[in-house]
């Protein structure tokens, strides 16, 4: 299993819609967030250990309405 983080950037009144569209569309997501900063939502998500992370994250991710950029992290070990 991969874990990874994505930030994402949405249009302008985009946010709520693109976290709308990421619980409802996305079956890999596990939570979403509203943020501060430089970045609207901060989502987090498992993969399987043969989904490739380039294109999950191109083909699905950053083709959602309302998206205007994403930054992805790969999470190494969950400590806890």
């Amino acid at each position: 299993m991969q874990t990874i983080f994505v930030q994402f950037k949405c249009r302008p009144g985009m946010a709520y819609k693109v976290a709308d569209a990421l619980a409802l569309e996305i079956e890999e997501i596990s939570e979403v967030f509203s943020t501060s900063g430089h970045y609207d939502l901060i989502a987090k998500f498992y993969l399987s250990d043969e989904s490739d992370i380039g294109h999950f994250v191109t083909e699905r991710l950053q083709v959602l309405e309302g998206v205007a950029d994403t930054f992805t992290l790969v999470a190494f070990k969950a400590f806890g």
